[in-house]
């Protein structure tokens, strides 16, 4: 990597250092520290570019250090104490620069902002019958269990069973620092190749599950829901549930007229936590449907790293009989397919946001002809 940054780099940063003096200059205006909503986002906009333009201040600092040891080595001559001082100092200085270009870099990405948001994670069965039921099971206890091991909350938000303990669809909530941003790259279909539980020869079956990761709207941003553009029925739930939830009508289902999306909630013990639940999901899937529509509109000739968002690209197949696991998208091929089904996604998530950083650092350097 270069110890210097990239013009388009360099340009960046002069644009938010001026920002950061804008930002000086509002945050202590009376009539702006007034508006306690306006004040928060300022200051949170502030915070940001602080932590980056400290970045860009020690990268200047440590240049400046670099110049100054390669010109201490060459008038050292043959003193051998001070070569050896302003050698040591020039690999010092070289490793700093190096490590902060790479954050400068990334500090620097364009962000989405839904990224912090909690996640909603959607898992529907498609090809394969049962045994595609199964494998939406799997999926959840997979996404279950690596929030388990992130320290994050997850919640069954709705769930629909199959005969075998599968499920036709799983709607999961997960919360934490990041959820959205790091199970983002999973929205697509996932591919399974395994002996199912209901072959009795022996022969390797392919399955399919769709995946779709949506992000919790803000309280502040959501859609607002117009009652009268809503239809909400209640019925007995079905499934397991114990013998309260099959004696009263709990479970909801809400339709979103104007649209035709349907979000349903049988999970909780009362009609009025259903109803919350399943307003929440499609409120989600409102929102998603919108920021479909934008990004097809805005990217309609490209096809950017998670596809053209079309949940039926197959994203992801899963070998059972080889242990093999491979993200087709950026052609990873892990062999540690048990480790990942229990919850063990860390390498997976880690190489798409490498993927997706290094396919916007591109873009950002061919936008400024570098």
């Amino acid at each position: 990597m270069s110890l210097q940054l990239a013009p388009a780099l360099a340009s960046s940063l002069d644009r938010l250092a001026r920002r950061l003096q804008e930002l000086d200059a509002a945050l202590s205006d009376p009539a702006i520290a007034a508006d306690n909503r306006r004040f928060r986002e300022l200051s949170r906009e502030h915070a940001e570019l602080s932590g980056v333009c400290e970045l860009a201040r020690r990268h200047t600092q440590r240049d400046a250090d670099l110049a100054t040891a390669r010109q201490m080595l060459d008038e050292a001559g043959n003193d051998a104490d001070m070569r050896a001082m302003a050698q040591e100092e020039i690999a010092s200085a070289e490793a700093d620069l190096d490590a902060l270009v790479a954050q400068l870099q990334t500090a620097l990405l364009p962000r989405d902002p839904d990224d912090a948001r909690p996640a909603f994670v959607e898992i529907r069965a498609g090809t394969g019958g049962d045994e595609s039921a199964l494998f939406a099971a799997d999926l959840a206890r997979m996404y279950t269990r690596f929030a388990e091991r992130r320290g994050w909350a997850s919640e069954v938000m709705s769930a629909s069973e199959s005969d075998l303990g599968g499920y036709k669809e799983v709607v999961i909530r997960i919360a934490g620092p990041q959820a959205y941003g790091q199970l983002k790259f999973e929205s697509g279909g996932h591919r399974v190749q395994r002996v199912p539980v209901t072959e009795t020869q022996g022969r390797i079956h392919t399955s399919a599950c769709t995946v779709a990761v949506l992000p919790e709207p803000d309280e502040a941003e959501a859609v607002k829901l117009n009652p009268a553009d809503l239809r909400i029925d209640t019925f007995r739930a079905s499934g397991a549930g114990g013998q309260h939830i099959n004696k009263t009508d709990s479970a909801v289902r809400v339709v979103h007229l104007p649209t035709g999306i349907v979000a349903e909630c049988q999970d909780g013990r009362s009609q009025h936590s259903n109803k919350a639940k399943a307003l929440q999901v499609l409120q989600a899937r409102i929102q998603e449907k919108e920021r479909s529509e934008r990004a097809a509109k805005e990217a309609a000739t490209r096809k950017g790293l998670i596809g053209t968002g079309d949940r039926s690209d197959r994203i992801r197949t899963y070998n059972f009989p080889q242990g093999r696991l491979t993200d087709h998208r950026i052609n990873l091929t892990l062999y540690k397919l048990g480790q990942v089904m229990e919850g063990e996604l860390d390498d997976v998530v880690a190489a798409l946001v490498s993927a997706q950083a290094a396919e916007q650092l591109a873009e950002l350097e061919a936008a400024s002809g570098v």
